[in-house]
Formats: C-alpha cells, structure tokens, sequence
C-alpha cells in the first residue's frame, strides 16, 4: 500500500505535470473550413520554469498553426517573485510562429501579478493582446475579453466591430451564457479540467460558478459552440491526476 501511495505521489507531483499532450479536434464550419487554430492556455510559469516555456514554444510551432490563440495565465501565483518575469514569457513567445498571427486574453494571475507588464512586453514582442476588443487575422474575426475575476469583460464592446466568422477568446467558461449565438466558437481555459480527474467520474471540483459543468471539453451551450481547455499548468496545488497538460489543435472541416 504504501508503495502505491508513493507511486501515486511521484507520478501526479513529479511526472503527470510535466507531460505535455496535443489535443486535435475538428469542427464543421463552412464559414471557417480549412482553418487550422492552435490554442494554449493556463500556463502558470514558475520563476525556473523556462525549459517548460521553451518545450511550450516549441511544440506549438510543431503544429503549423494558422492562428495561435492564447488563452491567459501566463504568470504564475498570487505573490511577487512565484513567476517567470513578462518580458522573460514575452520574449520567448515572440517565437511563436503562425500564418495570421498570435492573440491573447489575461487570465486573473496575469492582473494579479503584472497586467501593465504582460501588456506591454507582449505588444513589443508581436503578441496581440484583446482587452475588449477584435482583429482580423485572415478570414476571421478574433474577438478576446478582459477576465472576469479581476477585470470587466464586455463582450458587446468586444464584437462591436467583428464581423463572422468570429472566434471569441475568453479566459473562463463562464460566460458562455452571454456570447451571441452567431460567435462560430468560444475558447476558455481557467478551469484546468479540475487537474485532478477519477476516472468514470471527471473533475472533482473546478472554479467556476457552475462548478464543474464546463471543466474540460467541447460543448453546445444552447446552440453557442465552446471549447475549454485542460490548459498546461497548474495553479495551488502543483499537482495534476488523470488530467495530461496540453495544447489544442482545432481543424475546421
């Protein structure tokens, strides 16, 4: 027994973690077929995790993305000195390679930690950061709002001038109930698919206010299309079980 509880030990602290995963889905979309997303999220950089930054790189220009959409969490903790720097994120970031560019939204430890710094390194290293707001990148509309923990996000101001198709980027689920109905995809993170999983049960707990309805996965909220990432990182506990890091490849068909 105790050689199974350490096992378990080594495995959720130590390996599980670290393991990083790409997650490919297709979605049916006339309007955005042929398009190819990548979507990372939750990366919660620890001040000596750089060679996890450098591994996340790399395996997303693996991936031959179209677009690379960011989903927030960057930085790491709520306390000065529990993450990698901005500029030291942002510079490897501006490594990134896609054919319409790389946007990204906050996530509540981006605020916490540094939101002017995220913005500003970000912006000199070619990063697109959405605070309510759109950007065209090819065909489609990338629309991002501000998180909902530590900010005020707006999605009417945000798609005030998107066109469809649009993608919409979010840092939590949470507000799916409030997207329109002819946003072609919603993609959140936050939740970490609870980073501890049973299996034939799912999250134990996430934060959301819908607990764990919107943990992980693909799902039709009343006819409104959203993805939700497991994302990369944890957060509290540096422990992950039956819940792989990853980054998702969408592929419109």
């Amino acid at each position: 027994m105790i050689i199974i509880v350490i096992t378990l030990f080594i495995w959720g602290f130590l390996i599980e973690p670290y393991i990083l995963t790409v997650k490919k889905i297709q979605i049916e979309d006339d309007a955005l077929k042929g398009l190819r997303i990548v979507f990372a999220t939750d990366f919660h950089y620890k001040p000596y995790e750089k060679f996890r930054l450098k591994r996340d790189v790399k395996k997303i220009n693996e991936q031959n993305a179209d677009i690379i959409l960011l989903g927030g969490d960057f930085l790491n903790g709520h306390e000065k000195g529990k993450s990698l720097e901005s500029k030291v994120v942002a510079q490897e970031f501006a490594k990134l390679k896609s054919k319409y560019g790389v946007f990204a939204v906050f996530g509540n430890h981006d605020v916490w930690q540094d939101a002017e710094g995220v913005y500003d390194n970000f912006t000199k290293n070619n990063i697109t950061v959405l605070k309510n707001n759109s950007q065209k990148a090819g065909n489609v509309y990338i629309a991002g709002v501000e998180d909902m923990q530590t900010q005020n996000p707006d999605i009417e101001k945000a798609l005030k001038y998107a066109k469809s198709p649009t993608i919409l980027l979010s840092h939590t689920p949470d507000i799916i109930y409030n997207v329109p109905e002819d946003v072609n995809l919603t993609l959140a993170g936050h939740l970490h698919g609870g980073q501890i999983r049973l299996p034939f049960h799912g999250a134990l707990v996430a934060p959301s206010k819908y607990g764990t309805k919107f943990a992980y996965g693909m799902y039709n909220v009343k006819n409104r299309k959203l993805f939700v990432s497991r994302g990369i990182g944890t957060s509290v506990l540096p422990l992950r079980f039956f819940c792989l890091p990853e980054i998702v490849v969408i592929d419109f068909i």
